[in-house]
């Protein structure tokens, strides 16, 4: 499990499942970790990320990869990012 903690921010958690993903997609990783960095800054500055139906499971979209995650008060956890076709399986 990796985490990010940053002043004001909500805590970036990502699972160790979320990581093997992330090391699969080497070319594009640190895109995808930026851009969920950013996301828990400041949630607010992404209006289109939406909950998953029938789940408490929300998703942001980076270019053709998707990442599942759940949020708290105080963090984003990930669980998942892969390509948009084969994240919901």
């Amino acid at each position: 499990m990796a985490i990010c903690d940053i002043h004001g921010m909500k805590t970036l958690v990502i699972t160790a499942e979320a990581a093997k993903d992330l090391r699969k997609l080497k070319s594009v990783a640190p895109r995808i970790v930026a851009k969920l960095q950013d996301y828990a800054a400041n949630p607010a500055a992404f209006p289109k990320v939406i909950t998953l139906v029938g789940s408490t499971k929300r998703r942001i979209r980076i270019g053709e990869f998707r990442a599942i995650f759940t949020e708290t008060e105080t963090e984003v956890i990930v669980t998942a990012i892969a390509p948009r076709g084969s994240v919901y399986d």
